[in-house]
């Protein structure tokens, strides 16, 4: 049992180093994470920020690692060009841009106020 426990959360963090290593996106995601987190910690975000914050950085890295995951499973299943293959590697696309705008929205909405406070 315990086995079985660690030897999951040793192929989940494989996979964060396999989409480090090998995804370009998931790795600017990554950046841009660390440096919403810093700036949350000197504008000195309340409980219920972190909350959306955490939540929405964790939903975005997500979403990029199932994309990539979606990406390789079509790419096994077939090498050539298909309509199909193309179609729902472009939906796995289109989950992350959608929710990475959201993201953005909810990053302004969240920093906004301790910016202006800030420069005003």
């Amino acid at each position: 049992m315990i086995r079985d426990i660690a030897k999951s959360f040793r192929y989940a963090f494989e996979g964060l180093i396999e989409g480090w290593r090998m995804e370009r996106n998931f790795r600017i995601h990554c950046i841009f994470a660390v440096f919403t987190v810093i700036m949350a910690l000197l504008l000195g975000f309340s409980t219920v920020k972190w909350l959306v914050l955490l939540l929405t950085i964790g939903i975005v890295l997500g979403l990029e690692l199932m994309n990539s995951a979606i990406e390789r499973v079509v790419d096994l299943i077939t090498e050539e060009y298909h309509p199909i293959a193309k179609k729902a590697k472009d939906l796995a696309a289109g989950s992350v841009f959608i929710f990475s705008i959201i993201a953005v929205i909810i990053g302004f909405l969240l920093f906004a106020v301790p910016i202006i406070e800030i420069v005003l």
